[in-house]
């Protein structure tokens, strides 16, 4: 078990709020909470639930981000780590890109980017080629991205198929990858009928693919969750393929258990249940 009787590192989480729903940062803040992690927001929107649901009330922020960026470089307290999830606009990409590149300059960070464009095969209806583009130009200055399948084969230009992804498939995925800048690589969203599996690739060629059983239906908000705990946990100096496995086994609890209750769907996973199993680490 890690020491955590010192001062907790303090991670900057880029994101949007959901009111209901429980994606984004309002799963993002617990769970890095609870991983003795300090979470400090930088909101890009305001929903009052996600876009799953028929209706839903939307603020954007994209004009108070520079003062608020502004005014987050002149607080005198150390940030660790950077992590970014869902960015709404081109002009949100170059914004935060600005902020993470002048970072990297001046204390460099650990900068973990989740590049949200789209899921089963699909790009979300506002992902446009010109926002691929801009998204492709946060790869070189993040340490850690977590792609689902279909975002990687997006930043990629790489065919989509619905079937199994084999491991050379994959490699070959994150090689593109790495050629675009990015260093340590985790795609998520990979399954078959029984398993979802993350491949997880570092350098040279050196990778792994774990495979986790499926625990339930496909829910809103477990990439959020993923990628928060892995930042959290990295930020602490876990091991990225301990990480990727802790995260992995949180959230099969979490749908789990939210299948039996007979949750619905939309309202993403009771992660409120299971913090604990993220306390003890």
């Amino acid at each position: 078990m890690k020491n955590y009787l010192q001062p907790p590192k303090k991670l900057i989480v880029i994101n949007d709020m959901v009111g209901v729903g429980r994606c984004s940062m309002t799963v993002a803040i617990p769970v890095i909470s609870a991983c003795k992690v300090q979470a400090c927001p930088v909101p890009t929107s305001v929903f009052s639930n996600h876009t799953g649901f028929p209706n839903f009330f939307k603020e954007d922020l994209t004009d108070a981000l520079p003062s608020y960026l502004e005014g987050l470089s002149k607080v005198p307290v150390d940030f660790q780590g950077i992590y970014c999830g869902y960015l709404g606009s081109m002009k949100q990409i170059q914004l935060v890109g600005n902020y993470i590149r002048k970072s990297k300059e001046e204390y460099n960070p650990l900068v973990i980017l989740d590049p949200i464009m789209g899921d089963h095969g699909t790009c979300y209806r506002t992902i446009t080629p010109e926002f691929c583009n801009e998204m492709r130009s946060l790869l070189p200055y993040s340490d850690i991205i977590t792609p689902n399948i279909t975002e990687a084969c997006i930043l990629t230009e790489t065919a989509y198929h619905p079937c199994r992804y084999s491991e050379e498939e994959l490699l070959s995925i994150c090689l593109k990858l790495q050629e675009l800048g990015a260093s340590k690589i985790v795609i998520t969203g990979i399954k078959d009928d029984h398993n979802f599996y993350n491949f997880i690739y570092e350098h040279n060629n050196n990778y792994i693919l774990m495979e986790t059983p499926i625990a339930g239906e496909s829910r809103p908000g477990t990439g959020d969750i993923f990628a928060s705990i892995i930042s959290a946990l990295v930020l602490r100096e876990y091991d990225l393929v301990d990480a990727v496995n802790r995260a992995s086994e949180f959230i099969g609890a979490c749908t789990s258990a939210t299948s039996q209750l007979n949750i619905p769907v939309q309202e993403g996973v009771a992660l409120e249940l299971f913090l604990s199993n993220l306390i003890g680490l």
